[in-house]
């Protein structure tokens, strides 16, 4: 079944489109979905006994094992937590958008189909062992997530938020992928487990830090990491269960996984240790300080989701060192920042799940979620109030809520980390708590503007597009059962702790003792400079809120044209103009032109490589006499090129162009290839028939009045062309490193089952390329189809309203 649970959701979307035709509006769509999460999670459940007791489960199915590609999946704590998150923040994303997505007015077959997409891709990333399976479900998040931002495709901000998180996410995963080749270079492997076995002979590898920096480009494209961080607020466009969903416990965190579940196989190296904290610190900064400034409350909570993804990356950073003291007693202090790490990534999941939805809640009872229009809906909203408060006093850090406990965790582990002995931390250390305790301050800072300036202060119904009232019960439930978690977390968290973050903190750092993550997590250690730094965020920060209006400004009057949107803009479309400028020269509208390129370049590229690698030798000892009819044959086909040439005539040129290809499918026949010889016949008759259907409808050749200049590049390219052909032909011949592959198809009957070597090629040796090459055939001619059918339809249209 555990293939099963990442392919559900693939085959459910098939399905969704016939709900909506035959049900909506009826019956919303939303409750039909809301199956596929619920069954899944409930059945990930079914793995917390055995996960939790170190039992990991792993599943293959052959895909292509002649290139040693499985689909393998592989369920362990790390996966495990994320599977829940996957499927448990969806159900409830869901359940919420059956009331804020109306049946009416909303294309809800689209969205549920992309959410669905979404899911099961997620589900892929966590689940996958191979790392080419891996970055196939990595590639799916983007390109759904791409569909979700830009669902309501009107907007202009849509598309462009939609477009900015495609390029920078799809430039991280190609990235990435380039990195996963390395290593499968290293290791002879595409399975994880194998490359965490063997993680000896990675580290002294010359390609370790390459593939290791490629890697990281895709996390930290994926988690909105500085300085790829732009793409999240442009992602707020997209429906607020949409940004509930991708940005609290999905899409944002995929990043975060990656570099959790890659810690085994870079953790302990100098070079991973500060890549990932130093980028997650500055990270956190930077989250923070945008997030004070903002007027939006989705942009605010875009920015407070940056800062948070940058806390958890640092935590995984700092523990990383706890593998460069394997087997030491000093491994267990750095150990602990990865169980935070963890234990953060899920309560920011709850917290921040249930604040998303609060604003789509003030957004859709209100009509705006500017907090300069708002204030003064404690009285007329008090349970999304009361979520508020919860989920911001947790982000803030503060008790009871489940942020308290793994701030206090994330503060020791900065703490240790300023003490450690190793990578340079002895001058550099220092900066770490300091950075975390400014960050938190203004952490503290925007939860106190999200509470205060939208709930409190004077009521402003003038301002408003709705008067607003609180919002139904299904819209509630959702961030109720989050916020219900938020508080339950922090009065138990040891019981999560042995279930779910002790597991998972072992998959990271695999060599350390599993009595090394049994630590009791509380909310009271006593008087420690961790509740001190505690009681320095609250005070400083309640201080810089009240005087928010005399400095934020400060922040407001960076110059627009340093920010990195603007050089994202900047770059986008001065890399447009360039393209357009480079397209205009070479695309002449001129076939020659182009044939010119094409020869051009194979005379560079081939001849140039023939020439470099002294590769010029002929060999025609082993070679077969030229027999008359061979001979007869190669003047014959001469002639039918000629008279291609110098036709006067489409007819004349078409019968002479079918003639060529007969007289090879004789030249077949000669050499003993009756089935290439068949192939080439049937080919040549469609060809012909095609051909000639087509210039039936055309005019006749235009016959100028003038002689044809003489253009000297035409006679270098046409010599230069056949003579690469000519030596690159001989060459080969004359050069053969290996065994030629047509002693390979000549068992096909026994291999294939197929008498003709060309079928057995085309649908069993290179099957897949023949079912992609049919693929994209069959896109294009839905594609032409649909363009056909949607200019009948207007046509139909603008005849009706005449």
């Amino acid at each position: 079944m555990l293939h099963f649970i990442v392919l559900i959701p693939f085959l459910f979307a098939i399905f969704v489109p016939l709900l909506y035709k035959y049900f909506a509006p009826r019956v919303h769509t939303g409750w039909f979905v809301l199956l596929v999460p619920v069954v899944l999670f409930l059945y990930l459940l079914r793995f917390l006994p055995r996960i939790s007791n170190g039992m990991d489960l792993l599943r293959s199915v052959p895909w292509m094992p002649s290139l040693n590609l499985n689909f393998t999946l592989y369920v362990d704590g790390l996966g495990l937590i994320f599977g829940l998150l996957i499927t448990g923040i969806g159900a409830l994303v869901i359940l919420y958008s059956i009331y804020y997505m109306s049946k009416h007015t909303e294309a809800l077959n689209n969205f549920y189909v992309y959410l669905l997409l979404f899911m099961g891709a997620m589900l892929g990333v966590v689940f996958s062992d191979n790392l080419l399976l891996l970055y196939v479900f990595w590639e799916l998040t983007s390109i759904s997530s791409f569909l979700l931002i830009a669902y309501w495709y009107q907007r202009e901000r849509s598309r462009y938020g939609a477009q900015k998180s495609m390029l920078i996410t799809i430039f991280g995963g190609l990235s990435m992928l380039a990195g996963f080749i390395m290593l499968s270079m290293i290791t002879g492997t595409y399975s994880i487990r194998e490359m965490v076995a063997n993680v000896g002979d990675i580290t002294t590898h010359s390609l370790f830090v390459p593939a290791m920096i490629l890697i990281l480009l895709g996390a930290f494209t994926k988690s909105a990491q500085f300085p790829f961080s732009i793409w999240l607020p442009g992602a707020m466009e997209a429906p607020t269960p949409i940004s509930a969903y991708l940005h609290s416990a999905t899409m944002v965190k995929a990043g975060i996984y990656l570099v959790a579940r890659f810690t085994p196989v870079f953790g302990g190296e100098a070079e991973w240790f500060w890549l990932v904290s130093g980028v997650g610190l500055i990270t956190l900064l930077y989250g923070s300080l945008n997030a004070v400034k903002q007027t939006d409350l989705k942009a605010l909570l875009a920015y407070s989701t940056i800062s948070q993804l940058g806390l958890i990356m640092s935590l995984f950073g700092v523990g990383s060192a706890a593998l460069y003291f394997t087997g030491g007693s000093e491994s267990s202090v750095y150990a602990v920042a990865v169980l935070a790490a963890v234990f953060h990534l899920i309560n920011h999941s709850t917290f921040k799940g249930a604040l998303f939805m609060v604003v789509g809640i003030i957004d859709h009872e209100t009509g705006t979620r500017d907090i300069r229009k708002l204030g003064g809906l404690m009285q007329i909203m008090p349970v999304s109030f009361t979520l508020a408060v919860i989920g911001a006093f947790a982000m803030a850090g503060l008790p009871p809520f489940n942020g308290f406990l793994s701030k206090e965790m994330f503060f020791t582990a900065m703490l240790d980390a300023s003490r450690m002995s190793i990578f340079n931390m002895d001058t550099l250390g220092a900066l770490f708590p300091v950075i975390a305790w400014v960050a938190s301050v203004f952490t503290f800072v925007y939860c106190l503007v999200l509470v205060i300036k939208t709930f409190r202060g004077k009521y402003k119904p003038e301002r408003l597009d709705k008067k607003p009232h609180e919002a139904p019960l299904g819209m509630l439930i959702p961030p109720i059962v989050l916020a219900v978690l938020v508080v339950a977390i922090f009065f138990f968290p040891n019981t999560l702790s042995e279930y779910l973050l002790q597991p998972a903190a072992h998959a990271v750092l695999p060599g350390l003792p599993e009595n090394v993550f049994a630590k009791e997590i509380s909310a009271w250690h006593g008087f420690n400079l961790e509740l001190a730094m505690t009681i320095g965020v609250v005070l400083l920060g309640i201080f810089l809120y009240r005087s928010r209006k005399n400095w934020v400004g400060l922040l407001r009057r960076y110059p627009e044209s340093l920010t990195l949107n603007t050089f994202y803009d900047l770059g986008l479309e001065r890399g447009e103009e360039a393209s357009r400028n480079l397209t205009e020269r070479y695309m002449t509208g001129y076939t020659r032109d182009y044939i010119v390129y094409a020869f051009g370049f194979l005379i560079l590229l081939a001849g140039g490589a023939l020439l470099v690698s002294n590769r010029l030798s002929f060999d025609s000892a082993n070679n077969a006499p030229i027999t008359f009819f061979e001979g007869a044959l190669a003047i014959a086909l001469l002639a039918a090129a000629l008279t291609i040439l110098f036709a006067k005539s489409r007819m004349t040129a078409v019968l002479a162009l079918g003639g060529l290809g007969y007289l090879v499918s004789l030249l077949f026949v000669i050499f003993r290839a009756p089935d290439l010889a068949l192939t080439q016949m049937v080919i040549e008759t469609v060809t012909t028939a095609l051909f000639l259907l087509c210039y039936f409808h055309l005019p006749k050749f235009f016959k100028g009045t003038g002689r044809i200049p003489f253009k000297p590049l035409n006679l270098v390219i046409s010599i230069g062309a056949g003579l690469t052909v000519t030596l690159f032909a001989l060459s080969a011949n004359g050069n053969r490193l290996f065994e030629p592959i047509s002693d390979f198809y000549k068992n096909s009957y026994e291999l294939a089952g197929a008498r003709n070597i060309v079928n057995a090629i085309l649908v069993d040796f290179r099957g897949i390329d023949t079912m992609l090459e049919i693929s994209v055939l069959a896109i294009a001619a839905l594609g032409v189809f649909t363009l056909i059918k949607l200019e009948i339809n207007r046509s139909e249209k603008n005849e009706g309203t005449k």
